[in-house]
């Protein structure tokens, strides 16, 4: 079977799943239901893609697929912003909090760390190390994630519930501004990206491979970093962080597609981590009746995917 003919197949299969979420048991009032499930498979597409798409970018740059863009540290980081500001103002000004106001500081947040870590990686030639990244970005991510901890230890317990809901991701309360602003974010960044996609099935030969052949690897690298700390910022706070869904979905891409070609990598990538969020939610709703959120079932079956990976590493080892 041919890329397209797959890549056909998760489209109808996508396409099938979306429709099912929205008219399924849709009842009598369906002029009100329908555009509350459709803004909510809307914002399931949007944080599936950029998911999907940052992650299959970052394996490429660091050669190795059993790694995602949460390592950087931007989903602790994420988690930080949102304690600090129950700790300092209390948790009333996080929930009263204009919603594009919250998601604005986030991002904003969240890309200009990004931007100062690869600034200080890229900062001396002999210092560009992909590899040093991550290790620095591991230990940010610790670092903010045992800070968020002291602090949710000395808050009130009442206000720690505000904290609580910003740790797991939800597709239930979308805001429709937050969709526009997300939608014109990655927009430009897509945009800016398609001037260095023609780079990515070069990189994933390795970097020796890749400058040999021509490619300026350094720029090129530091400025597909700062696209996948766009659409990983705008992903995590337009829902919440979803660790392993990226994991996830870029490996069975992989093993579904067969493929180096990232046109059909990322296009496949993004299908099927749409069908993986609109049948998760499908669950929750309707199996579960909302006693769990999504990201609790993703992030469960991408560690045991990821434990799964990592065996059999070593076993290749």
């Amino acid at each position: 079977m041919g890329y397209k003919a797959k890549i056909l197949i998760l489209a109808i299969l996508s396409i099938a799943l979306t429709a099912l979420f929205l008219f399924w048991d849709i009842g009598e009032h369906w002029e009100y239901v329908l555009p509350k499930r459709a803004k909510k498979i809307f914002a399931i597409i949007l944080t599936g893609s950029c998911i999907a798409f940052s992650t299959i970018v970052f394996q490429t740059i660091t050669n190795n697929r059993i790694l995602t863009p949460s390592l950087i540290g931007l989903d602790s980081l994420y988690m930080l912003i949102q304690t600090v500001i129950v700790f300092l103002f209390g948790g009333t000004t996080l929930t009263m909090m204009s919603r594009g106001h919250h998601f604005l500081l986030s991002v904003g947040l969240m890309v200009i760390f990004a931007w100062l870590l690869f600034r200080f990686i890229f900062m001396k030639k002999e210092g560009r190390n992909i590899y040093f990244l991550l290790l620095v970005g591991i230990i940010m991510g610790t670092f903010f994630g045992s800070i968020s901890s002291f602090m949710e230890l000395l808050i009130d317990p009442n206000e720690f519930l505000v904290i609580q809901d910003s740790m797991f991701a939800s597709f239930n309360n979308v805001n429709t501004d937050l969709l526009l602003l997300s939608v014109i974010l990655i927009i430009l960044v897509t945009l800016y990206f398609l001037r260095h996609v023609k780079y990515l099935d070069v990189i994933s030969l390795g970097r020796d491979q890749a400058i040999n052949l021509g490619v300026p690897y350094d720029a090129v690298v530091q400025k597909l970093l700062i696209v996948i700390a766009v659409l990983v910022s705008v992903s995590t706070a337009l829902v919440g962080p979803i660790t392993f869904l990226g994991l996830l979905v870029a490996n069975v891409a992989h093993e579904f597609l067969r493929t180096f070609r990232h046109s059909y990598l990322i296009i496949g990538s993004i299908l099927i981590s749409i069908i993986a969020l609109v049948g998760g939610q499908f669950i929750v709703e309707r199996v579960f009746t909302f006693s769990t959120t999504v990201s609790v079932i993703i992030n469960f079956l991408g560690g045991v995917y990821f434990i799964y990976l990592l065996l059999k590493e070593n076993k290749s080892w």
